[in-house]
């Protein structure tokens, strides 16, 4: 998704990597880091904000609004989710099982991580 942010990307590579990412990527509550299930943080089935943020931008780069958009508001809509259950924004969240609070990865889940409300208050701004 970087090259697409930092709009070096060709417009046949766009379509290309919008393809892939609505293909293997999008999941109820966004898109997932990747497609690894190793256990790790970084890995499926969590979801962080940043990569959430960099996805719709290098999308709306390409002319991808749609799929951008969706990106947006499962994750939009996630947050909002675990919010009225916990009162709490988290650091990464669970993508896949959208009824799951969040978790896995080498530590304890980290409660109201900056990047996950600055990108939340972002969405909330690019509206439609």
């Amino acid at each position: 998704m970087y090259p697409l942010f930092f709009n070096i990307s060709t417009q046949g590579e766009a379509r290309k990597t919008a393809k892939l990412v609505k293909k293997k990527l999008l999941t109820k509550g966004g898109i997932e880091t990747t497609t690894n299930r190793t256990g790790q943080q970084w890995d499926k089935p969590n979801g962080w904000a940043p990569l959430q943020w960099i996805a719709y931008k290098g999308l709306t780069n390409y002319g991808f609004q749609p799929l951008a958009n969706t990106i947006r508001k499962r994750w939009m809509n996630l947050n909002q989710r675990v919010y009225h259950d916990t009162g709490k924004m988290m650091e990464k969240y669970n993508v896949i099982d959208t009824d799951a609070k969040a978790g896995g990865g080498e530590y304890s889940l980290q409660d109201g991580f900056g990047w996950t409300n600055g990108v939340y208050m972002q969405f909330e701004a690019e509206g439609e």
